[in-house]
């Protein structure tokens, strides 16, 4: 399912997906609602070393954002709106290699 312009980040990067929406629900927090309908809208170009993942239009984050855990050690970054009402951009930290989809074209 898409949006018209945008795949869903639920068919670009289903086991990320999920593993957000599981670790958000394991802290209670509502945001893992959101996770099923985020549209994504590639990696992020700001810099050539940003490793970030768009969910929303580069420059949609505002100042909040969730940080994941695994054993105590930070996993993902999510940054949010203004609103706290959606995420706007992911950032693995683990090294984990999401494939061509995360990668830039040019």
């Amino acid at each position: 399912m898409t949006d018209g312009l945008y795949p869903r980040l639920t068919n670009a990067f289903p086991a990320l997906a999920t593993e957000i929406a599981e670790l958000l629900c394991a802290e209670g927090e509502p945001l893992a609602e959101v996770i099923a309908d985020l549209p994504y809208h590639g990696p992020c170009t700001c810099t050539a070393t940003c490793i970030n993942l768009l969910t929303a239009p580069p420059g949609s984050a505002g100042p909040s954002m969730i940080q994941l855990e695994r054993d105590g050690v930070d996993i993902i970054w999510l940054s949010l709106d203004p609103c706290r009402t959606t995420i706007t951009d992911i950032e693995v930290l683990d090294g984990r290699d999401l494939g061509p989809g995360a990668q830039r074209s040019g």
